[in-house]
């Protein structure tokens, strides 16, 4: 009994036994099927089974988060500005909200010296005014009166010409004939008296007066005769060179007239302007402390999050040793204090390396994660690339870098999310459809040809492969592999190497271009740099010298080897290049940088 029931059990675990190893083999079989028939799943961690299908074509870039719009808070006082009152950082303001208050105190000292100084000028332009218009009046009397001296001296001329010059005419014309006629008659008289004495009629008294009153009659004759003569030649010029003169005297003293007080009124005009641009300067001056005395309280302009610029990059790099704004604190003119970025729409500034700025193109759609929100793939578009590229810094002088503008979707308004943020972002540039592919680790490269490992009965072996586009996980195969086709992810070690491809040399080593999988992979590139290996079109891809870069560097025997067959001009460059090095080098690197540069060698050889 107790033999019968000891067969039973090893009868039982012989069986269990049996159907573990079928169960194992089973799953063997199921596997080796699975991978036959293409499945994307790997047999294990290290291998992957060639797959037909499709993948994007992404560019991998980082950057930080920023505000579409933000609004710089500057100091726009040009006097001292002393804060009194400024805002918390990190609150989310409102339109018209308080942000800074600057001491005002030296600014409405200013205004009230500024106003003394406006209604004194103001003053003396109305006693400008005042005093234009009397010389603009006394100038309008004293031209009228020389317009009526004018007018007067017209009419004595004409008085004179019609009238007294007639009349002493007349005169002159009237005594001449009264002492003609005269004359005459008293001759006839003499002549009668001559007789009439000679017979005695009449005595000699009466003959003498009758002859004297002769005499005087004949004088008298002479003397109209004299006065017309002495008129003609002589007083008529007098008098009417005399009535001419005093028409021409008054004409011209209605110039100077004109001319003196002219000039009056344009001394009071300019007197009047001079006095109208000092109230103007007195006015804007006034106005312009006025300003500076609004300008002393600061209001938000809109809705946004207070940032103090001290808190922002200085030049583009952070941690600067500035002071946070507080209370007490003096800040220069034309100072930024705060930064208002509308977080109600947010984009996202990467960096592309300038070989893969030309894939980049506005209206591209991405994916962008967030180092703060790590879980949360925010969607978005690119908005622009920069026109003019960056370079890498003090630290990697050689490197080019544009920025590129994703403006984030609004499901991102929900999130909190901050400008300054680190993020990561994907930027779609293409997509690849129809075709085989193996993972960006699966691909190695020596000098131009491309390969993958491949399990061997041994082993693993080299294949040689032709690749297409690539991404950031994947890479298109266009021959060397089949579907299903299983290929090594990882170098493999030394002893599960079964064979290797006769790739024939084409120069030093570091001349190659570097193996894809480790261009990809390494920690130390940017994923800038990752996409450019992978997107180059096979045959096409450059072989940049990784020689002073973290890549291999040139052994001494090829050092030798280039300076054997440098010409003299290549060995004097190289040898002034590493003297510039030496001396830029010994007084700015520190001890540590030092003994890393120490042995860099640039790809010309220096």
């Amino acid at each position: 009994m107790k033999k019968q029931s000891k067969r039973g059990l090893t009868v039982s675990i012989t069986m269990l036994v049996v159907v573990i190893i079928i169960s194992m083999a089973a799953a063997g079989a199921w596997a080796m099927f699975y991978v036959g028939a293409g499945n994307s799943a790997s047999i294990d961690n290290d291998i992957f089974a060639v797959k037909k299908g499709g993948f994007e074509i992404v560019v991998p870039t980082s950057g930080e988060l920023a505000a579409l719009r933000q609004i710089e808070i500057k100091n726009r006082l040009e006097t001292r500005a002393t804060i009194t009152e400024i805002i918390e950082e990190g609150e989310h303001v409102k339109k018209g909200a308080l942000l800074i208050s600057f001491n005002d105190e030296d600014i409405r000292n200013k205004i009230k010296d500024a106003d003394d100084a406006l209604d004194s000028a103001i003053n003396s332009l109305e006693n400008a005014k005042a005093n234009l218009e009397i010389r603009k009046k006394t100038r309008e009397s004293e031209l009228a009166r020389a317009e009526l001296e004018i007018t007067l001296t017209k009419l004595a001329l004409l008085a004179w010409r019609e009238g007294e010059d007639v009349t002493r005419r007349q005169d002159l014309a009237l005594e001449l004939k009264t002492a003609q006629m005269e004359y005459d008659r008293l001759q006839v008289y003499f002549e009668a008296s001559k007789r009439l004495f000679e017979q005695e009629f009449i005595s000699l008294d009466e003959y003498t007066r009758n002859e004297i009153a002769l005499v005087r009659a004949e004088s008298n004759l002479k003397q109209a005769n004299l006065d017309i003569d002495v008129y003609e030649k002589y007083e008529y010029l007098q008098d009417r060179e005399k009535k001419e003169s005093d028409r021409k005297q008054a004409v011209d003293e209605q110039d100077r007239t004109k001319q003196r007080y002219d000039a009056e009124v344009r001394s009071a005009e300019s007197d009047v302007r001079s006095a109208e641009r000092m109230v103007e300067s007195r006015q804007e001056r006034f106005d312009k402390w006025t300003t500076q005395l609004e300008l002393c309280v600061i209001l938000a302009p809109s809705d946004g999050l207070v940032v103090y610029a001290s808190s922002l990059s200085s030049g583009g790099h952070r941690g600067s040793n500035e002071d946070p704004p507080m209370v007490g604190t003096d800040v220069a003119r034309n100072r930024t204090v705060i930064v208002l970025p509308d977080t109600s729409q947010m984009i996202a500034e990467v960096k592309v390396n300038e070989a893969l700025s030309g894939m980049i193109k506005p209206g591209q759609r991405a994916t962008v994660v967030s180092d703060a929100l790590p879980d949360t793939v925010l969607s978005g578009e690119v908005m622009s690339v920069g026109v003019l590229a960056q370079t890498g810094g003090w630290r990697d002088p050689n490197r080019r870098d544009y920025t590129v503008k994703i403006l984030l979707d609004d499901f991102a308004l929900s999130l909190g999310l901050k400008p300054s943020m680190r993020c990561r972002a994907d930027i779609k540039v293409g997509r690849v459809d129809d075709t085989l592919y193996i993972p960006i680790q699966s691909v190695f490269r020596q000098g131009p040809v491309a390969y993958a490992w491949i399990p061997d009965g041994r082993g693993y072996s080299q294949t040689e492969i032709s690749i297409g586009q690539a991404s950031e996980l994947y890479v298109e195969i266009t021959g060397g592999l089949n579907e299903g086709q299983v290929v090594l992810m990882r170098e493999p070690e030394a002893k599960e190497v079964a064979s290797r491809l006769e790739i024939p040399e084409t120069g030093p080593n570091y001349g190659n271009a570097p193996p894809l999988n480790r261009s990809m992979t390494e920690s130390s590139s940017p994923p800038e740099q990752h996409v450019e290996a992978q997107a180059a079109p096979e045959g096409e891809r450059p072989e940049r010298s990784r020689m002073g870069r973290g890549g291999g560097r040139p052994t001494a025997e090829q050092i030798q080897e280039m300076m054997k067959n440098a010409t003299p001009e290549q060995r004097a460059a190289w040898e002034k290049r590493a003297a510039e090095r030496r001396n830029r080098g010994g007084d700015r690197r520190s001890d540590g940088e030092s003994e890393e540069k120490a042995g860099e060698v640039s790809p010309d050889g220096t």
